[in-house]
């Protein structure tokens, strides 16, 4: 970039205050950053915490379901599960986490089955709900997971963007400060010089003037005498 710029003190201005704001920039991702670690570690525990619940229910409802398998017979218990709604509806809005968009899922309360409880064993009507319960498990670390893997998203994008800053902007604007400061006070030191000289030439010609006008006063004196 030194050779792309004018080295001016305006330039150098212009330079110091890039500077600055780079550095500010810098810092404030380093903070964002930071915060959104914080963020990232609380939600790995909700996450294992969420994959841990539908573990529970999921075991749960497999042991249920083996239950009235046995009792009410597979093909009652098939038939019977046709008859569920397939629609699973969830409340579903986004939130800010430090400027990342993230799902914020409300689970639906459990709803009573779709088919008639007369005639059907209460083991399957058992079922039926614990495997409300594991939608409800799923829902719950599909959300968990999408936040901490934008999270995580956002972690890496904002680090790219603080060592690009750290090594290359700033490094850059360093640079570009370096140079202009050295033309400057080589400048500085030739018209230092140059001031010198003149100055120096001027005395030269100040003190042969006042030689000569010595010399004058000398000979007009003599002359003087002589008459």
């Amino acid at each position: 970039m030194a050779d792309q710029i004018s080295p001016t003190r305006s330039a150098m201005l212009a330079s110091k205050a890039s500077l600055k704001t780079a550095s500010s920039g810098a810092d404030l991702l380093k903070r964002k950053r930071d915060a959104l670690i914080g963020e990232f570690f609380a939600l790995v525990k909700d996450a294992l915490a969420a994959r841990e619940e539908l573990s529970g229910v999921s075991k749960g409802a497999y042991v249920s379901l083996f239950g009235a398998k046995s009792w009410d017979s597979p093909e009652a218990v098939e038939s019977l599960s046709l008859a569920q709604g397939s629609e699973y509806n969830i409340d579903m809005q986004i939130e800010s986490i430090y400027g990342v968009k993230v799902p914020k899922i409300a689970i639906p309360e459990q709803t009573q089955a779709a088919f008639s409880p007369i005639n059907v064993g209460a083991r399957t009507i058992q079922t039926a709900a614990d495997f409300q319960g594991v939608m409800g498990a799923v829902v719950r670390v599909a959300a968990t997971e999408t936040k901490l893997r934008r999270i995580g998203e956002e972690i890496k994008k904002t680090s790219r963007r603080v060592n690009a800053l750290e090594q290359v902007v700033i490094p850059g604007i360093q640079g570009d400060i370096r140079f202009i400061r050295g033309v400057l006070d080589q400048r500085e030191r030739e018209e230092s010089f140059r001031l010198k000289k003149i100055k120096a030439k001027l005395e030269k010609e100040a003190e042969e003037a006042t030689k000569l006008s010595r010399a004058n006063v000398q000979a007009g004196a003599h002359g003087s005498a002589a008459d």
